[in-house]
C-alpha cells in the first residue's frame, strides 16, 4: 500500500505539487495521468524517497518513506522513466550483485526466469553499455521485481519500449497487481491508464483534478478535465 497525506513540494518560489491525498492499495493497479509539468515524476521521487516533502506525508508499505527510509525501500521496486545502470557490469552481473543486496535466494534462477520473459537471455552475459535503450530498460524492469517487492512503481513505463515488450509490461504490471501486490505508475497516455489501471488519480499544476476509473472520467461533462484529456491528446501527437 502507498499511502499519500496533504504532500507538497516546494523549489524555491514554485510550488510543484500543492498538498494532493491519495491511497494505492494492496492488489490494484493505480495511474497518476497527466500532462507534462503536472508534478507526476516529482510525487514518484517522493514516494521512492529520492526527493524529500517540503510537508505532508508518505507511507510504503505501512513504513514512512522520511522516517523509516531503509524499511520501505526495502519493500520498494522502481523503474524510472531513464535507465540507470552500471554499464560495465553484464546483466546477469547486475542481477547477482542485486540479489546478494536484497538477500534473495535463487538468484540464478530468478535471473534466469526474468531474462527469458524479456527475451534478453542470449544478452545476460553481455556488457550492459553494449544494450540497446530498450534493452536497459526491459533490464531495469527485472532490478526492480527480482526481490518481488510489495510496491512497484513505475515512471512512463512504455518508454523506450518495443510493440512486444510493451504488451508483455501491460500484462506484468495486472498480474503482479493480482498477487496482492500494489503498482502505481505514472503516464500521459490515456490509453494506456485506461487499458492497465483499475483507477486513475489525474494531475494538474501540482494538484488532483479527478480521480476513479478511466472509463468514468471520459464521459464526465467537466471542463477543466477535457481541457487537461485534450492536453494529453495533443502532448502524444507530438510526441508521435
Amino acid at each position: 500500500m502507498i499511502q499519500v497525506d496533504n504532500f507538497a513540494k516546494q523549489y524555491g518560489r514554485v510550488q510543484a505539487v500543492k498538498g494532493i491525498s491519495f491511497t494505492a492499495y494492496p492488489a490494484e493497479v493505480l495511474a497518476l495521468l497527466g500532462p507534462n509539468g503536472a508534478g507526476k515524476s516529482t510525487t514518484i521521487k517522493a514516494i521512492t524517497g529520492i526527493l524529500r516533502p517540503s510537508s505532508g506525508n508518505i507511507r510504503l508499505a505501512n513504513f514512512d518513506v522520511v522516517k523509516q527510509a531503509t524499511d520501505a525501500k526495502m519493500n520498494l521496486g522502481y523503474v524510472p522513466d531513464r535507465p540507470y545502470l552500471y554499464q560495465k557490469l553484464t546483466g546477469r552481473e547486475l542481477l547477482r550483485f542485486l540479489c546478494k543486496l536484497r538477500e534473495v535466494s535463487d538468484s540464478d534462477a530468478k535471473a534466469q526466469h526474468w531474462l527469458e520473459f524479456f527475451d534478453l537471455i542470449d544478452f545476460g552475459n553481455e556488457l550492459i553499455e553494449t544494450y540497446s535503450h530498450g534493452m536497459r530498460q526491459k533490464l531495469t524492469f527485472i532490478a526492480a521485481m527480482i526481490h518481488e517487492p510489495a510496491v512497484l512503481v513505475i515512471d512512463e513505463p512504455m518508454v523506450g519500449l518495443d510493440p512486444r515488450a510493451a504488451m508483455q509490461v501491460r500484462e506484468l504490471m495486472k498480474d503482479y497487481a493480482l498477487k496482492g501486490n500494489t503498482v502505481l505508475l505514472t503516464t500521459h497516455s490515456m490509453e494506456v491508464a485506461e487499458a492497465v489501471a483499475d483507477r486513475v488519480v489525474v494531475l494538474h499544476k501540482g494538484q488532483i483534478a479527478a480521480k476513479g476509473e478511466m472509463q468514468d472520467l471520459k464521459q464526465r461533462t467537466d471542463e477543466n478535465l477535457e481541457g487537461i484529456f485534450l492536453r494529453l491528446t495533443q502532448e502524444r501527437e507530438v510526441a508521435a
